[in-house]
């Protein structure tokens, strides 16, 4: 809908009811963190996600540990935020741990093992490593199309990102 300014003060009161219903530590708060701070990132508020980021991310490390795929997914979410930022050393552990997190849960062929390794394509090719994001994609590639089928608009993207790094 667009109307970011208008969720914002929504987000801020499902978290300030949910911190006190369920306590700061609770994952119900981890998940009304990261959609605080998608929100925050998609305002251009980059360091105001951070710490919604980094505070969802300790919650659910203790709640769940370190290698439940809810950190996986939260890892992304740093890690694609600090590429966005320009801190890419900084993104790389993050999504590195993501990846192998997924990898170990949910197997090598899972979809989100391929959004992870094009997020890490991405990165590798914003921090000019153009023949590191080559297997990255080309790995990424071969999951969606045999879990997705070739028609699928995941396929198209990889193959976007994939000719884009060929041009």
């Amino acid at each position: 809908m667009g109307k970011l300014e208008e969720a914002l003060p929504l987000c801020n009161r499902a978290l300030a009811i949910e911190e006190k219903a369920l306590g700061p530590d609770h994952t119900s708060v981890a998940d009304t963190l990261v959609n605080l701070g998608n929100l925050m990132r998609d305002m251009g508020k980059l360091e105001e996600a951070l710490p919604l980021y980094n505070r969802a991310l300790a919650i659910e490390e203790k709640a769940l540990g370190p290698d439940h795929t809810s950190v996986a997914d939260i890892l992304v979410n740093l890690g694609n935020l600090m590429r966005v930022m320009g801190k890419l050393e900084e993104a790389l552990p993050l999504c590195n741990r993501a990846l192998a997190i997924e990898e170990k849960a949910l197997g090598p062929d899972h979809t989100s093992v391929a959004d992870t390794l094009v997020n890490l394509g991405n990165l590798m090719r914003d921090m000019g490593k153009l023949e590191e994001a080559l297997p990255l994609y080309n790995r990424a590639l071969a999951i969606q199309e045999k879990a997705l089928g070739p028609d699928h608009t995941s396929v198209a993207s990889t193959l976007g990102n994939l000719g884009s790094l060929m041009s």
